[in-house]
């Protein structure tokens, strides 16, 4: 089974809605039984007293617009033992590449990638909780998806 977590600031819009749109790419397909899904953040800044937040709402609604629930997930913050659990760290912006290779092992070097390389690009997921564009977020991160599900099912 490989494990996969997607990671971005706060662990309120892009990266839980990466987790849940590849989960339901890969129930689509039938190999849930594959792969292990999970989202997490670099800061705390949206976790208070031990009990994260949950999908910011302009997210949540754009979630539910496309069939997708988002209850029950909160935010939680990536650590430092999450590098020996997991096979892929997907990061969805430079900052997040950065914050990870200062936040996992060293041995998890190889294991961060930010997920439009999935597509041949090199560009970020921009955050719409700057931008307000929940939309496009959700569209980069389907396509950055659909590309990485693409790729690991190569072999990658």
């Amino acid at each position: 089974m490989k494990r996969i977590m997607f990671v971005c600031h706060g662990n309120i819009c892009r990266s839980p809605c990466a987790e849940l749109i590849f989960r339901k790419l890969v129930t689509e397909k039938g190999m849930d039984d594959r792969y292990f899904i999970a989202s997490s953040a670099t800061s705390t800044e949206e976790i208070y007293s031990g009990v994260g937040n949950p999908v910011y709402p302009p997210m949540r609604k754009v979630l539910g617009e496309h069939g997708i629930d988002c209850n029950g997930k909160r935010a939680v913050q990536l650590t430092f033992s999450d590098g020996e659990k997991y096979d892929l760290f997907i990061g969805m912006d430079d900052a997040n590449i950065r914050n990870m290779h200062r936040m996992l092992p060293p041995s998890a070097k190889d294991k961060i990638f930010k997920l439009m390389s999935f597509c041949g690009e090199g560009a970020d997921v921009s955050d719409p909780w700057y931008s307000g564009r929940f939309e496009a977020a959700y569209d980069d991160i389907l396509k950055g998806c659909t590309a990485l599900l693409e790729f690991l099912e190569r072999g990658g």
